[in-house]
């Protein structure tokens, strides 16, 4: 089983820019296969994020695409998450998760298609 780990500030300012990583143990190189963030508001439910593939296309959700980006490292073992112009409502606990596409071409917009997670990060947004 793949095994996830995610890494970044615990408190970024308003209108700054959120980066975390996330280090994976294992790269499958498949289309299906789906390297994505997944967000926890509090009193919230799971918010999916976005996602990248072993080739690098990237896939957003449409509430925050103008301000995301994902994109691996130069190894290829970590891709990291980067959200800009930050609000409080971005606060929250972010996880990474790996999914794989079981209909192809379609792509894991939803939480529960994700079947491996890392433990995930809390992030304070906060002046």
């Amino acid at each position: 089983q793949v095994r996830l780990q995610e890494s970044g500030p615990g408190l970024v300012k308003p209108s700054q820019t959120l980066s975390l990583s996330c280090t994976v143990s294992e790269l499958l190189t498949t289309n299906n296969y789906y390297w994505g963030w997944i967000r926890q508001s509090p009193g919230k439910g799971q918010e999916w994020i976005g996602c990248i593939d072993y080739v690098g296309s990237t896939y957003f959700s449409s509430s925050r695409k103008n301000r995301t980006s994902i994109s691996w490292d130069t190894s290829k073992n970590r891709f990291t998450l980067q959200l800009s112009s930050v609000t409080p409502e971005d606060a929250g606990v972010y996880y990474c998760a790996s999914a794989f596409g079981r209909i192809a071409g379609k792509t894991p917009s939803s939480p529960a298609e994700y079947d491996n997670w890392g433990p995930g990060t809390q992030v304070t947004v906060s002046s």
